[in-house]
């Protein structure tokens, strides 16, 4: 078991004892607030903030950084920070070991419940778009991975080329081959995968789940994946100023070291560019120009253009998302809005009147 994920203490207090806001968990109206926004936008200042101040747990929801050693160019909030505001779900996986959308969804229940049972909100914060839409919507049921299978589409991209398993994935399931790149090695193994145990393609399996966005009061959401109400807030600057953070932030980042924190994983020897963790953006820049793949000024340039691409994707999740409540990070006002929205929730659950989200 992955150190992120916890277990419920085996001895739970009795009924009685417990904060107002803990009873009411058993009514099924407990909530959790979703801080979304793109990458350098400011969410994790906002939320360490909100949590010094408020009764709330924050649950990282960035795919670089539940990975150990990426820290400078996932932009990890200091040591000194953390002690201040702890993060769940944070620096406890090896990168050699990807971690899916389903891998997440079941630790950041757990991490919900632990939360809600010690009479806290949870406060799920990040831009991993994925891993939010797994936990609101749930998963598709899959079978299980099965090493053999994976062993035999592995050795026909060893043989023939990724491209050959992405034209095989094509014969059988042009729907997900349609949104899958012949260099998506992880995805199109899975993809090929459940096709072979199952005979149906992945397509067929994500056509029958069924997902819902219910609206409820105050701008809560009951999504089809998640027994909790749920609050979504955005935060985000105009585009040309998160441009511009994007450009500082990737040269700030070099400055603190992300060109000696990428040699640390490159000289480890088992780690390799296909990896989920290698793949995050500013690390795929970087290991390329430890390889030899690109110059300096080329990795700079490429790795400002993924992350600008990457805010663009992030940005176009986030305006299809149900009831979302956007704020405007470089105005004071705002800020200040999103933060007394927290407060707000905040107020509602631990408030001794009767809560109107069931």
């Amino acid at each position: 078991m992955d150190a992120g994920r916890q277990t419920p203490d085996a001895g739970r207090e009795k009924k009685e004892s417990r904060p107002l806001s803990v009873r009411r968990l058993a009514s099924g109206v407990w909530p959790v607030v979703f801080l979304m926004g793109p990458t350098g936008a400011g969410k994790t200042a906002l939320a360490m903030d909100a949590v010094s101040r408020l009764p709330m747990e924050i649950i990282n929801v960035d795919s670089a950084l539940v990975y150990r050693g990426l820290e400078i160019g996932a932009a990890c909030p200091t040591k000194e920070e953390l002690a201040k505001a702890p993060h769940r779900l944070l620096g406890f996986r090896d990168p050699s070991r990807p971690y899916s959308a389903a891998d997440f969804r079941a630790d950041a229940l757990a991490e919900i419940e632990d939360i809600q049972r010690r009479g806290k909100v949870p406060l799920l914060v990040g831009g991993t778009m994925l891993y939010f839409k797994a936990l609101a919507d749930g998963l598709a049921p899959m079978p299980p991975a099965d090493p053999a299978v994976r062993a035999e589409i592995a050795a026909l991209a060893e043989q023939a080329g990724w491209p050959a398993v992405h034209a095989e994935l094509a014969r059988v399931d042009p729907v997900t081959a349609g949104r899958l790149k012949p260099g998506d090695r992880q995805r199109l193994q899975r993809a090929l995968e459940v096709y072979r145990l199952t005979g149906e393609p992945l397509s067929a399996f994500h056509a029958r789940h069924e997902t819902r966005a219910e609206a409820l009061e105050q701008g809560f959401y009951r999504f089809s994946g998640l027994a909790s109400p749920v609050l979504s807030l955005a935060v985000a600057p105009p585009r040309q100023e998160l441009h511009r953070r994007i450009e500082q932030r990737f040269h700030a980042m070099l400055r603190e070291g992300l060109l000696e924190e990428v040699e640390r994983l490159f000289a480890r020897g088992d780690l390799h560019e296909n990896l989920p963790a290698i793949k995050a953006v500013g690390y795929r820049q970087v290991w390329a120009y430890l390889d030899g793949q690109w110059d300096y000024p080329t990795m700079v340039e490429k790795g400002i253009i993924a992350t600008r691409q990457l805010a663009k994707r992030q940005l176009t999740w986030l305006r299809k998302w149900p009831g979302l409540q956007w704020y405007d990070s470089t105005e004071e006002n705002q800020r200040i809005a999103c933060a007394a929205r927290l407060a707000q929730v905040c107020k509602s659950v631990f408030s001794s009147g009767e809560n109107d989200l069931g």
